[in-house]
């Protein structure tokens, strides 16, 4: 059953981005205004995520207040953290906000903590709720690629192109850390693209004497500078036999999590004692989520938002837009939230033929 067929007055649906921006979000925002303006549904923008719902917080989106923002990044909307089962009372207040002001569905764009929490506010209450995969992680199951990730290979790529130039020159060893909480996505594919020799995950613990063992071979083999790239939630060990640990700052983040930071500098530390190296620690750091999306993200977020809009004018809800293969399509929320999506293992192997 459509909106339309559900509700006789003009349909609204709202629109929200939570957790962690990314270049593109405001091409989705844009897709999703657009498509709705041919089908003569109105569209409104909560502001800062979930809380835009439990704080009725949130502004008109058009054609014109929409006008220009495909090329920038961040949100117009702003984003946070905030999960409604976390906020007493915030359940209800979503749910009121919807009724009050009449939102016929709702179109929520995040990763895996906004749309864990899009399915199970769809599973337990019913919400008319439509996700859309954005992470620069690209940790979300049921799609191939989630926006937002192009960008930040790119970012980083050109970045370790850049510290190809200066390791050479001094001679040094240069570690680059890069995002990537649970997932080694944007590592391992910039370290491909920008000719890496070690590239540390989140998939597999990092034995550093090892890594240590393979500088010291490149170095007597005549390559007297290397370029280690590492992702900031790559759990470390001394050793084979010794016990794993990820480094953190001691602080936990806005959604309750350990605040990862440092493993970076732990790394080039390690190296420079076990090898007697010159080591450098580059932190790449938000300058990933920053800035202009890609071609590729500004495109693919695009067709999300527009697939997205249509699923919500259909009714069909508790499901994600998704891009598999060519193809965007839709699948299930609880499915794309039920687990993280890692590098498999066959990439990796792939991977350490230019690593090892």
């Amino acid at each position: 059953m459509t909106l339309g067929a559900v509700r006789s007055e003009p349909v609204r649906i709202a629109i929200l981005t939570g957790g962690g921006d990314c270049p593109g979000l405001n091409a989705v925002i844009r897709a999703v205004v657009r498509r709705a303006s041919q089908r003569g549904v109105e569209v409104v923008g909560l502001r800062d995520g979930w809380a835009g719902l439990l704080k009725a917080q949130f502004l008109p989106l058009t054609r014109e207040t929409t006008a220009g923002i495909l090329h920038r990044g961040g949100t117009i909307l702003g984003t946070s953290r905030v999960n409604p089962f976390k906020v007493p009372g915030g359940v209800e207040a979503v749910l009121r906000t919807m009724a009050e002001y009449q939102f016929a569905a709702v179109v929520a764009i995040g990763g895996e903590g906004t749309l864990s929490a899009a399915s199970r506010l769809y599973a337990d209450h019913g919400l008319p709720v439509v996700g859309i995969p954005k992470t620069i992680d690209n940790d979300l199951n049921g799609t191939d690629v989630t926006f937002g990730f192009d960008s930040a290979v790119a970012i980083a790529t050109e970045a370790i192109d850049r510290l190809h130039s200066t390791a050479e020159s001094h001679k040094r060893v240069l570690v680059c850390e890069v995002m990537g909480r649970h997932a080694g996505w944007i590592a391992t594919y910039a370290g491909l693209a920008g000719g890496a020799d070690v590239v540390l995950v989140p998939e597999v613990p990092a034995d550093l004497a090892r890594v240590a063992e393979h500088l010291k071979n490149r170095h007597s083999g005549g390559v007297d500078f290397s370029i280690v790239v590492v992702a900031e939630g790559t759990r470390v060990r001394a050793g084979p036999g010794d016990t794993e640990h990820l480094v953190t700052s001691g602080a936990l983040d806005e959604a309750g999590r350990p605040r990862l930071g440092g493993v970076g500098a732990f790394v080039a530390a390690e190296i420079e004692r076990r090898t007697g190296f010159e080591t450098r620690v580059t932190v790449l750091g938000y300058l990933q989520r920053g800035g202009s999306p890609t071609a590729y993200d500004r495109v693919l977020a695009s067709r999300f938002g527009v697939h997205a809009c249509d699923m919500a004018i259909h009714g069909e809800f508790g499901r994600m837009a998704a891009l598999q293969g060519s193809r965007v399509v839709s699948v299930s929320l609880a499915d794309a939230t039920r687990e993280l999506k890692r590098v498999p293992q066959d990439f990796l192997d792939v991977a350490r033929v230019f690593f090892g």
